[in-house]
C-alpha cells in the first residue's frame, strides 16, 4: 500500500495551503474527511504541542500505514496574559462569529498603547508516524494588535492582526505573502523538512 500524508483536519481553505507547500514529496495529500475518518478528537491538552499531537495519534490509531499531521494554532496577546491562546477557537464560543470576537479584543485594548499591543500567531504542527513516533514544530509570526478591523483575505483573528514591518493586517495580504509569513505556512516548511529527512532514511 503506498504511504500516504493525512492531514488532521477537514477544512478546505487549510488544505489547499498543505498541498501547495508539501506538493513536492511526492506523496498523496489528503484531510482525515477524505480518508473517511470521523473520529471525535478531545482537544484537552494545555499547550498547543499536545494539542496538535492529540489530533495527530488519535487520526493515526485508525490509519496506521499513513504518516498523519495535525496543528494547532492560535493567537497571544501580551497585554491579556497570553489570551486567547490554545482556547482562540473556543473564545466566546464556538459557534460566535469572528466578527463579535474580534470586536471583543479591540474593545478590551481601547486606549492601549501600539509598545503594548504585541501579540502572535502561533501554529505547533505535529507528525504521527507508521512506528508510533512522533515529532513536533513550533513556529510563530510577531505583530500587534489593531486599532480597527481590517481586510477581507484573511480569516479568524486575521483582520485584527497587524504586522508593523509591512503596514496591513494578515486579513489585507495577498494569500502567496500570507502563505511565506505565516505561522502555519512556516510550521509546514519546518515539517517538510523532517519528512523529507524520514523519507531519506527510508529510501537509503
Amino acid at each position: 500500500m503506498k504511504r500516504r500524508i493525512v492531514f488532521a483536519t477537514g477544512n478546505e481553505n487549510k488544505m489547499k495551503e498543505i498541498r501547495m507547500i508539501l506538493a513536492d514529496l511526492g506523496m498523496e495529500i489528503i484531510s482525515m474527511k477524505e480518508a473517511g475518518v470521523n473520529e471525535e478528537i478531545v482537544e484537552d491538552g494545555m499547550t498547543f504541542e499536545e494539542n496538535a499531537e492529540i489530533k495527530a495519534r488519535t487520526v493515526s490509531r485508525v490509519l496506521t500505514n499513513d504518516i498523519v499531521l495535525a496543528d494547532d494554532s492560535g493567537l497571544e496577546i501580551d497585554y491579556l496574559d497570553k489570551a486567547p491562546g490554545i482556547y482562540s477557537a473556543r473564545f466566546a464560543g464556538e459557534d460566535t462569529s469572528y466578527d463579535i470576537k474580534n470586536r471583543i479584543f479591540l474593545d478590551r485594548l481601547e486606549g492601549v498603547p501600539d509598545e503594548e499591543r504585541t501579540a502572535r500567531f502561533v501554529c505547533a504542527m505535529a507528525a504521527v508516524f507508521p512506528d508510533g513516533t512522533s515529532c513536533t514544530v513550533r513556529e510563530t509570526i510577531e505583530g500587534q494588535i489593531a486599532h480597527e478591523i481590517a481586510g477581507d483575505n484573511g480569516f479568524g483573528y486575521d483582520p485584527i492582526f497587524y504586522v508593523p514591518e509591512y503596514g496591513c493586517t494578515t486579513a489585507q495580504m495577498d494569500p502567496e505573502q500570507k502563505n511565506l509569513l505565516s505561522h502555519r505556512g512556516k510550521a509546514l516548511r519546518a515539517m517538510k523538512r523532517i519528512l523529507e529527512e524520514k523519507l531519506r532514511e527510508e529510501s537509503l
